[in-house]
């Protein structure tokens, strides 16, 4: 899923699906197919968009649906003196929905998605490709000609050319933006933690309410139970149960709604006035500090909406923008109306509100759906903190972590073991240690409103940058988005004291994990950088390269995407023998979503052909996943063999360190034959070479050597030999070989670098996944090569 115009890319050729199946119970003229084709297109893509929106609420709705149990009591937690200051307070709740949740964020923020991903980092990524900013400068000109490297061009002389050259001119500004984007990463994974325990708890609440004896302790118990429970479900995945959750938010805001416009009726219609800003002006008048420290509990009323850009990637925009709409915005104006008609008479009951306020004979069906659609809203920002988390372990800027797949239909559906454990002891923490709504509720505003910063600035970026807007555009969204969001921050903060200190200290924890992580993993990429060896003392060892070459194929894992690493002169300087080939293999992450897995693959040749060196790019999104599977293996020999072909078709390239496989991809005319030298044969990851109409197979070739000589491909001896040589070389073992490499501080680096690296990031290190499994090296064919570094 993509920006605005890409859905509909995707609806399109989801339909076009069917419509090809439906096609073939008869045959058409080829005019009366396409007509066809074209109207089942645009009605199916209709009703897509339709089932997509439905869905959209069981995924992105939950947190901001499930506000209104405890948004009152947050607001006045120490009574209401006067009936008109809640007036006040729903005219604040109305325009903060519409300024932020639908304004800034259905209609703009989600534009600004990649691909389809949203949240903080997939912001970061739209400005690493539109802007040098990235901290560690891995990426290859090669990567910008990926079909999913999506960026734009622009005069240097623009407003735009300035603002990227501007950002690129200092190391001070990238690493700027990197802390910021790290900041609101950091307090989306403390709303994860506080949304689940405010939401259950506030639904669980209603039990006191017609058990009144009931002792407070019960309550939390009773919360904890089900925090416990949905946290350990989190491995089995939730593709059995999934589709439930659309239905009980829909019935939640359908109650939610109706039961609000029930209450306007009964009780006070004069609520409707709240529509009028004026009331703003007179709550603020009237109350003065109070009415203001109040705007913590206001803020309460738009949690959820960084969830909605942090789970877009489930969805395109145009489903997102009909969900909200047309079903949550009216509900939650309904529902909020009618809880203040309810407490225009009945000032006392603030405390539960939303309990007290529906009807006796749907008393207990409502306190079933609003804990059934708690537990949703908390399953989905559970699955935002492991997107995140995820998407910060590609850019580097996250301890290697297991992400296990847990479905096989969707590629979002992640669950992250050691992630998901932590978070359920600290929201059980939260829950426990609390025990009420009011604190947790401080400590939720002041992450949900700082992580609405963080995105305010960079949109101004993207802004800028991206979508090129008329300056006074941008300052006319900044201003707005600024305006209410530093009031409510100037609000959050005077109740540090009152539990908003729980994530700023959670938010610091995770922030210093992050920054340490990318900053001793960019020392190491700059060490690698520094002390590759050159190509020149490489040829200066001649094809044997000065040891014995057994048989035998080693790949040599590095971080390098071009230049030898210090590592394999470490290695040949340690060890008498070398295998026939070398294969220098660089995994790196993109700043994408994804790579398709026809350009995943870059392979080069290091030196003459008679030193039997090559290199191998993998490249991966941050939405990928480096599986282990036996095909992986397979796959990059493949690619390795059709180099060879490839290669020989070439002339002058065969000992060229810039030749690619990409570099040949042009675009052919269909009536070119296969064999035709000038044939670019693009390469797909289902082992096949294909040539504008044609498809060969390349397991067919190398099994088959008459096919091969009639299609033309092997007709040069030295590369049949050298395939030959290949195939050989790879029977008699593949052996992996990783850098098991020590980092230290130099002795005479500042203090403070010295606790980063021998201390924070060497505790890392020790507690994360070795390198080895998250490449998914298989361990009886593993050679680590230790050395220590200084940096």
């Amino acid at each position: 899923m993509a920006t605005g115009g890409k859905s509909n890319e995707e609806i399109d050729y989801k339909s076009r699906i069917w419509v090809l199946d439906q096609k073939l119970d008869q045959p058409m003229d080829a005019e009366a197919e396409k007509l066809r084709n074209k109207y089942e297109d645009k009605k199916f893509s209709r009703l897509l968009l339709m089932q997509l929106a439905f869905q959209s609420l069981g995924v992105v709705y939950g947190d901001l649906g499930t506000s209104p149990l405890y948004v009152f009591y947050n607001t006045f937690p120490d009574g209401i003196e006067d009936p008109e200051d809640l007036i006040g307070a729903l005219s604040l709740i109305i325009y903060s929905l519409t300024l932020i949740p639908l304004l800034k964020y259905v209609f703009i923020v989600c534009r600004a998605n990649d691909n389809g991903q949203g949240g903080t980092f997939a912001l970061y990524s739209l400005l690493c490709r539109h802007a040098k900013v990235k901290t560690i400068p891995n990426q290859d000109h090669t990567d910008e000609q990926l079909t999913t490297y999506s960026r734009s061009t622009f005069n240097d002389k623009s407003f735009a050319g300035k603002t990227k050259r501007w950002l690129e001119e200092h190391p001070f500004r990238k690493n700027a933006l990197l802390v910021l984007v790290l900041v609101g990463s950091s307090m989306v994974i403390g709303d994860g933690i506080l949304t689940p325990a405010i939401s259950v708890l506030s639904a669980v609440q209603g039990i006191k309410l017609d058990h009144p004896k009931m002792s407070s302790d019960v309550v939390v118990l009773v919360a904890v139970v089900i925090l416990v429970g949905l946290f350990s479900m989190q491995h089995h995945g939730l593709d059995r149960v999934s589709w439930l959750f659309a239905p009980i938010v829909l019935l939640w805001f359908l109650l939610i709604g109706g039961i609000g416009l029930f209450n306007i009726w009964k009780y006070d219609t004069g609520v409707l006035k709240a529509i009028s800003p004026v009331y703003i002006y007179r709550y603020f008048r009237r109350g003065g500090r109070d009415s203001w420290l109040s705007l913590g509990g206001i803020m309460l009323s738009i949690t959820g909406t960084e969830a909605l850009f942090a789970d877009l990637s489930h969805f395109p925009v145009p489903s997102i923008q009909i969900a909200f709409t047309t079903v949550v915005f009216p509900c939650l104006l309904f529902a909020y109306s009618g809880q203040a008609a309810y407490l225009m008479k009945n000032t006392s009951h603030v405390a539960d509100a939303f309990y007290s306020s529906i009807p006796d004979s749907i008393y207990w069906p409502v306190l079933l759906v609003a804990t059934a659609a708690a537990v949703v809203a908390s399953q989905a920002t559970i699955c935002a903190t492991f997107s995140l988390i995820k998407q910060a372990l590609a850019l580097d800027c996250f301890p290697r972590v297991k992400i296990v797949h847990t479905s096989k239909r969707f590629l979002n559906h992640i669950y992250i073991p050691d992630i998901n454990w932590i978070l359920m002891i600290l929201c059980v923490s939260v829950t426990a240690g609390f025990k009420n709504q009011s604190q947790i509720g401080n400590a939720s505003g002041t992450a949900v409103v700082i992580v609405m910063l963080v995105t305010t600035l960079l949109m101004i970026l993207v802004m800028l940058l991206i979508w090129r807007c008329h300056w006074i555009l941008v300052l006319i969204f900044t201003g707005l988005s600024l305006v209410v969001e530093i009031t409510y921050f100037s609000s959050v903060l005077c109740k540090v004291n009152q539990g908003g200190w729980v994530p700023l200290v959670i938010a610091l924890a995770f922030f210093i994990i992050m920054y340490v992580w990318h900053y001793g993993t960019k020392k190491r990429y700059e060490f690698e950088v520094h002390s590759k060896v050159s190509l020149a003392w490489i040829l200066g060892l001649g094809p044997s390269l000065g040891l014995v070459r057994v048989p035998g194929i080693g790949l040599v894992y590095t971080e390098l995407a071009r230049g030898v690493p210090h590592i394999f002169s470490h290695f040949i300087t340690n060890l008498p023998a070398i295998h026939s080939v070398v294969v220098f293999v660089c995994v790196k992450f993109l700043p994408v979503h994804t790579v398709p897995e026809g350009e995943r693959f870059l392979v080069r040749r290091i030196g003459p052909i008679n030193f039997r060196m090559f290199r191998c790019v993998v490249r991966y999104g941050y939405k990928d996943l480096h599986k282990r599977d036996e095909s992986f293996e397979k796959k990059l020999f493949e690619v390795l063999h059709t180099f060879v072909r490839l290669e020989s078709m070439m002339d002058g390239c065969s000992d060229s360190d810039d030749y690619s496989i990409c570099d040949q991809e042009t675009e052919q005319p269909n009536d070119v034959p296969l064999n035709h030298p000038s044939n670019t044969l693009p390469l797909n990851m289902d082992g096949t070479i294909s040539s504008g109409d044609s498809i060969v197979s390349l397991n067919d070739h190398m099994h088959n050597n008459t096919a091969i000589e009639s299609s033309g491909l092997l007709s040069n001896p030295a590369e049949v030999n050298e395939l030959e040589f290949l195939g050989v070389c790879r029977d008699a073992g593949v052996v992996h070989i990783l850098g098991n490499t020590e980092i230290l501080a130099r002795r005479d680096s500042k203090f403070f670098k010295k606790i980063a690296i021998d201390h924070i990031y060497a505790f890392l290190r020790k507690i994360c996944r070795k390198n080895s499994a998250a490449l998914n090296v298989p361990h009886e064919s593993l050679l680590n090569v230790g050395q220590v570094i200084h940096v």
